[in-house]
């Protein structure tokens, strides 16, 4: 009995916590740098969430590693509901899939609170390649094996983009990876990488300017910044789906109260056309979920990238 009546009594604290909260300014660590497209999409939302609620949520930039840092910093916070995250699928699930060593794992280490968007990849050429199809590509890569497909990294979303294709497409290629994302469009645009996987945002000036060509989105639905361009499922090429996502998480601990009114916030936010056409605009796709929802779609990434990890090989960077 005296269990029970301290079981009910957290509990009733816990209400009343929310019900005050916030009640000081929330820190929300984003673990990349200011003016990214990871960083540009949650201030949109964050934004929105400030016009309906005071005090302020305040981004807290920490790019490092990968954002490994930021994450790592986040996962140890006190469960208050006072800093938050924006966790990112490269560094809460990428990053520890090729480096089991990391300080902190998804699953255990935080709450999800909602997902809000995300960024496909776009399967994109260039246009001094003679190609205008995936079923082109496909063929053009199974007579030269070996073409080389650019990213932004070892590791990246575009990487895996690259390494599931050649599973599921049947193909074999030869990643190239760069350090500086303007190089790579500059070798793309110019040829000497003819291929890639990338988030629109980085493409889509050369896209609108002629310079690359898309052919098929890495998504389950089209975009609505790309209406002609279809899925590669709807081409043939059966469970290409590769993204950057993006979504609010706490540390593990936070009450579930405060969890569920910041998801109401995020879905809120999102529920406005302006904040869902900001995103288009931007070449993003705006969710919204439940916190057990993206809990479970946490734990099908950590499991579909670490099948992928392992069966293509692929070793972080030393």
């Amino acid at each position: 009995m005296k269990r029970l009546w301290a079981v009910l009594l957290a509990l009733a604290s816990a209400v009343a916590c929310a019900q005050d909260y916030p009640a000081r300014p929330v820190t929300v660590i984003v673990p990349f740098s200011t003016g990214s497209a990871s960083d540009v999409i949650a201030r949109i939302v964050l934004e929105r969430m400030n016009a309906t609620a005071a005090p302020r949520f305040i981004v807290d930039n920490r790019p490092a590693a990968g954002g490994a840092v930021g994450t790592a910093a986040a996962a140890k916070a006190p469960p208050d509901g006072y800093t938050l995250l924006m966790g990112a699928s490269g560094p809460l699930v990428v990053a520890k899939v090729l480096q089991p060593a990391l300080a902190y794992e998804a699953e255990r280490d935080f709450e999800p609170i909602s997902m809000y968007g995300r960024l496909p990849n776009v399967i994109v050429v260039s246009s001094k390649l003679p190609i205008r199809s995936l079923d082109e590509l496909v063929e053009h890569l199974k007579r030269k094996p070996g073409v080389g497909y650019g990213s932004v990294g070892n590791g990246s979303s575009q990487h895996l983009a690259g390494a599931l294709f050649e599973q599921l497409a049947g193909v074999k290629m030869t990643h190239v990876p760069y350090r500086v994302t303007s190089q790579l469009q500059s070798d793309l645009v110019a040829g000497e990488v003819p291929v890639s996987f990338q988030l629109l945002p980085n493409v889509i000036s050369a896209l609108k300017g002629g310079q690359v060509r898309a052919l098929a989105v890495a998504n389950a639905s089209r975009l609505a910044a790309l209406p002609d361009v279809p899925t590669a499922a709807e081409l043939g090429v059966k469970g290409f789906e590769s993204s950057a996502w993006f979504g609010f998480v706490a540390p593990r601990g936070t009450p579930r109260p405060i969890v569920e009114k910041l998801n109401s916030e995020v879905r809120a936010a999102l529920a406005e056309p302006a904040v869902r056409g900001r995103f288009v605009e931007f070449g993003a796709e705006p969710l919204t979920s439940t916190p057990d929802d993206m809990g479970r779609f946490i734990s099908s990434e950590v499991a579909k990238w670490r099948d992928l990890v392992a069966k293509a090989g692929i070793k972080a960077d030393p």
